[in-house]
């Protein structure tokens, strides 16, 4: 019997177009070079754990699972696998009754029209899991609202732990998903899913307990900023990019015009649009919003165009052509992104040849990168080489943190890199294939001095004056199997004066020599008067105003970053 795609029916069909485009993903990610957060999420792999710094731990499992494949495409793996499954199972979530061939064909064109679907469809980053999980959420929820039966109650608690596990945005699909059925609250099979949820859940929890609730101290506190309009501004920018510019008048015509056989779904996809958007509106009032933050709101917009172009011909018309001209449009796209041919400046491009000039700078020894996560990420992936990432208050700190290789380094000749805040014009440097500069320093007898504990038995005040001064006894103490010795070796013990995404004002407070036995501890006295004027100029505020800075100690070897060791407090500076 003769078989050919007309003899598929509407689903049959639907799935060999998000095959095709599997297999289309499947080349893109074996062909393009690493971002640097996804050789970050490659270092997660090496060690399953339950949690990492900044995510929970499904992207390193993910990653970790393409391994047998190797390169690019084996981290990629079951990130490309991810969203033609989710897209799939939104489809059979908001599909009509008796959806034609002419329905599959205009869903498959909204997803591919989306700029958004076609970057975050093959790069290993939360965001694939994170959709997957969204999806799968949302057809629990549809079962629950239809019975509430143990095995409903069951499979809502899992896909509500997996949500969490992907990311924690996931919480948001949760609260705009009640908020738009407040009737969940007074059910006790809702409450039972999410004991269900606590459990599944509760390894990160532990997790989190025992490293200081770090998650989630970084997401909510450390990300903080400060306030610039284009912070909104490229906020909104990015979401009409994203979700292609073409489709906001259908996103605003066909607002509730569609027809669904389940309406507390659409309910909870528009209030999780309308949710994400308000929510990440305010948040660029404090800081950067990164367009990917709310990928989530994709389902409900899909679900606009698509109801109001299945009624629409225009809009229907104008999806297809739109669809045609994206399919040409990243045709060069894709062998750019591959290939390169104009000499792009980007994370994605030179990355062997970049990190082995690195290595050959280096000679065979040990390099320390200053804070740049991502950078040392791609040199272990690239080289293979001893590196690792010193944390630097002027940044952040990550997932290196929990890792010691900076030990295996002790008493070796290290290659460090100087953070620009202390380069000048003798600092030596390599420029790149990827168009950075490497400013490096050798230390020539490294150790880490990275793991040492201060604290302060002074009183620290929550409000200072200049002129004021802050006293008491600093102890220190040293963890390494070797002594350790301030005011030497360029050695300083500081206290650090900054705020979040600003440089820090560094002070040498003692100026003597003392030396901190091995795997023992010194009380030093401390005495600091505090300045009229800080060593840097704050960018934000006004500099004659009480502002509000982090303070606490460090320890700072030579050129290498510093990360405050000691408690930290909150401090006042008036004027």
């Amino acid at each position: 019997m003769r078989y050919s795609v007309r003899n598929l029916s509407s689903n049959g069909l639907l799935a060999v177009l998000f095959l095709g485009w599997w297999i289309l993903k499947l080349v893109q990610a074996g062909f393009t070079g690493l971002a640097d957060d996804e050789a970050y999420y490659w270092l997660f792999a090496r060690s399953l754990d339950w949690g990492y710094f900044d995510h929970p731990p499904v992207t390193a499992l993910l990653t970790a699972m393409g391994d047998f494949v190797g390169g690019a495409l084996g981290i990629r793996l079951f990130f490309t696998v991810l969203q033609p499954l989710a897209l799939y199972l939104f489809w059979t979530l908001i599909r009509p009754e008796n959806p034609t061939r002419r329905d599959a064909v205009l869903f498959f064109l909204i997803c591919f029209s989306l700029p958004v679907a076609q970057l975050y469809g093959f790069i290993a980053t939360p965001d694939a899991p994170l959709m997957f999980s969204v999806v799968v959420f949302l057809w629990a929820y549809r079962r629950i609202c239809t019975a509430e039966t143990p095995l409903n109650v069951c499979l809502l608690g899992m896909a509500m732990a997996l949500m969490a596990y992907s990311k924690y945005h996931g919480a948001l699909v949760l609260v705009f998903t009640v908020l738009s059925n407040p009737k969940l609250l007074k059910r006790p099979a809702f409450y039972l899913s999410g004991v269900i949820t606590v459990i599944l859940f509760l390894p990160h929890l532990v997790w989190q307990y025992q490293n200081d609730w770090v998650s989630f101290r970084y997401h909510l506190v450390g990300r903080n900023g400060f306030f610039e309009w284009n912070n909104l501004t490229d906020f909104i920018m990015n979401l009409l990019l994203i979700f292609n510019p073409f489709f906001v008048w259908f996103y605003i015509r066909g607002w509730g015009k569609g027809e669904y056989a389940f309406r507390p779904l659409q309910r909870a996809l528009c209030f999780n649009v309308i949710g994400f958007i308000l929510f990440f509106s305010f948040s660029s009032l404090r800081g950067y919003v990164q367009p990917q933050w709310v990928l989530p709101i994709t389902y409900g917009l899909i679900m606009t165009v698509f109801g109001y172009a299945r009624i629409n011909g225009k809009a229907y018309r104008f999806v297809y052509r739109s669809a045609l001209a994206l399919s040409v449009l990243m045709i060069p796209v894709r062998y750019v992104a591959i290939f390169n041919p104009f000499g792009i400046k980007f994370e994605i491009f030179d990355n062997e040849k970049s990190y082995s000039q690195i290595a050959e700078c280096a000679d065979g020894r040990p390099v320390l990168f200053a804070s740049s996560y991502a950078t040392a990420s791609k040199y272990l992936y690239y080289t293979g080489n001893s590196v690792y990432s010193q944390p630097n208050v002027n940044y952040r700190t990550s997932q290196w943190q929990f890792y010691d290789f900076d030990r295996d380094m002790t008493g070796q000749e290290v290659l460090v890199e100087i953070p620009d805040e202390y380069i000048d014009a003798s600092t030596p440097f390599i420029t790149l294939e990827n168009g950075k500069s490497f400013h490096y320093g050798l230390v020539s007898d490294f150790h880490p001095v990275r793991e040492v504990t201060m604290s302060f038995s002074g009183t620290v005040p929550e409000a200072v004056n200049p002129g004021d001064v802050i006293s008491g006894n600093l102890l220190v103490r040293n963890p390494y199997p070797y002594d350790i010795t301030i005011g030497a070796d360029s050695l300083k013990l500081e206290m650090l004066w900054g705020r979040n995404k600003e440089q820090f004002s560094e002070y040498d407070v003692y100026p003597g020599i003392a030396v901190i036995p091995s795997r023992d501890s010194i009380s030093l006295p401390l005495s600091f008067t505090v300045p009229e004027r800080l060593q840097v100029k704050p960018r934000y505020g006004n500099p004659d105003g009480n502002l509000t800075y982090r303070v606490g100690f460090a320890l700072r070897y030579g050129p290498l970053s510093a990360w405050i060791q000691s408690e930290e407090w909150k401090v006042t500076l008036c004027h």
